[in-house]
């Protein structure tokens, strides 16, 4: 028995947003008070993560926002010619303030401002829930420059992202506001069903971790975003119930080598990556995907 379009439509509803603003502009603010040992520092504090793509559902808690040193970045140059290095290092020049500095005192003065029960995880700092606040993870980076081209003249053409090093000292590159941008794109080119789809799945997900067919780890949002985002528009249609059955076909058709990404700039599967998903939980997921359309009653 196929699950019922009704049922669907309940789990296609978005979370909380008024909480989650709120929780944003909170914690916004007491980023960018001007009392803060790092406010003569360029930064950039924007949103990531399901509430910033409005791919929240109800079980969601966590608002995730970023806060991005600007005045320094990292690079990387594997994509230029020798020549192209060569000048890039020649135009190069040490900073004397970076991501570890930045990130120390971001931590003290979000203790600070809100309390000793602020922990720094391996990769976000946690802020816990407080009356109408919700949990918030600020993930502290810098920015970061992948470079295609450095000519001898005009302007260097690079991808803009973020760097980061987890608390055990892995470098993490990413493309977060391209991510956004890809969804949003996708988003309109479904007619505005991408979305609501995205939150179809991650309900899904839910359903078949209580069921036992996957286990809580093995399907995170992030991925599940991106595997929904190379689905082709043209399988999105007004039936949640097609949709679904469309794109576990798809995906259970797709070489899965060949997905990237929402970001465009990350494959989405690879072995020994931590910025990937690995082939043996995207497998466990779209049999899961399965077995839960099955067995539905």
């Amino acid at each position: 028995m196929s699950i019922p379009e009704s049922q669907f439509e309940t789990w296609s509803h978005q979370g909380s947003i008024s909480q989650s603003a709120t929780t944003y502009e909170t914690i916004r603010s007491a980023l960018k008070d001007p009392k803060a040992p790092f406010a003569s520092k360029n930064f950039d504090i924007f949103l990531q993560g399901s509430y910033g793509n409005s791919t929240n559902i109800y079980a969601d808690s966590d608002v995730d926002i970023v806060i991005c040193l600007s005045s320094t970045y990292y690079s990387d140059t594997d994509g230029l010619s020798a020549s192209e290095k060569a000048l890039f290092e020649s135009h190069r020049s040490p900073a004397s303030y970076g991501f570890q500095e930045f990130k120390s005192e971001v931590l003290a003065w979000l203790r600070f401002k809100f309390g000793s029960t602020v922990s720094e995880g391996k990769k976000a700092i946690a802020i816990p829930s407080n009356g109408s606040r919700r949990d918030a993870d600020v993930l502290v980076c810098a920015e970061h420059h992948r470079y295609t081209k450095f000519p001898t003249h005009g302007a260097p053409s690079f991808h803009k992202g973020i760097v980061f090093w987890t608390t055990d000292g892995k470098m993490i590159i990413n493309f977060p506001k391209q991510h956004l941008a890809n969804c949003s794109a996708k988003h309109q080119a479904c007619s505005l069903r991408f979305k609501p789809n995205v939150r179809v799945l991650k309900n899904m997900r839910g359903a078949m971790v209580s069921k036992g067919f996957i286990s809580s780890g093995e399907a995170p949002s992030y991925f599940l975003e991106g595997m929904l985002w190379n689905v082709p528009a043209s399988q999105f249609q007004p039936s949640y119930q097609q949709t679904v059955l469309n794109s576990i076909v798809w995906l259970n058709e797709c070489d899965p080598t060949k997905l990237a990404c929402a970001n465009d700039l990350h494959w989405l599967i690879r072995d020994g990556s931590d910025i990937c998903w690995n082939l043996a939980d995207f497998k466990k997921t779209k049999a899961g995907l399965w077995k839960l359309w099955e067995s539905w009653s």
